[in-house]
């Protein structure tokens, strides 16, 4: 490994060593009790930055899938790769955040609607794109197949982000085009 890598490595653990312990105490001391769900509602401190982390993974896959297809670079394929067990961690803390909320709120673990179904679809077709990777006869072919699955997931994101706006469910639609943001600015500094 370089020293740039080295560097970089120690910058980030760094980093996380400050941001860790103080995303903590933002989301447990310093943001309020919201009314209406009370402490409950703290999950969403780390459900909510855990889908925009997937989301934001899912550009970077995406990217790197397409930009692989049209170069047949393998380093282009190392970053799909590490973008797709990123999203994968990410929406696997999703999918346990949310029903650790929706059990006080809604009195049930799981509701069978577009946006936990699709984000589950989610889930399978990222756990898919790296068998994939992993059983093909050889690494073009397994690259080139998870290239194309990246599109797909993709798609899949643009459907869990407008499920609540196409499907009327239990979830609640967080953020409304147009509208003003109504938390209070400790809850958003958490």
């Amino acid at each position: 490994m370089d020293r740039t890598a080295l560097r970089l490595d120690g910058v980030l653990l760094v980093s996380a060593i400050v941001a860790i312990p103080a995303a903590l105490w933002a989301a447990f001391l310093h943001a309020p009790t919201e009314q209406t769900m009370g402490a409950v509602q703290r999950i969403f401190y780390f459900h909510v930055p855990a889908a925009v982390m997937a989301y934001l993974s899912v550009a970077v896959l995406l990217g790197s899938s397409i930009v692989y297809l049209s170069k047949r670079d393998l380093a282009w394929d190392d970053l799909s790769r590490a973008a797709t067990e990123v999203c994968l961690l990410f929406c696997t803390l999703v999918l346990i955040t949310g029903p650790i909320w929706a059990k006080p709120a809604w009195g049930t673990w799981w509701t069978w609607e577009a946006r936990l179904i699709s984000t589950l679809v989610l889930e399978i077709l990222l756990i898919a794109a790296l068998m994939v990777r992993r059983y093909a006869d050889n690494r073009d072919l397994g690259a080139r197949l998870a290239a194309v699955l990246a599109i797909t997931i993709a798609a899949d994101v643009y459907v869990v982000h407008k499920a609540v706006e196409w499907w009327r469910g239990m979830h609640p639609e967080v953020f409304k085009a147009g509208q003003r943001n109504s938390l209070e600015p400790k809850m958003l500094t958490a």
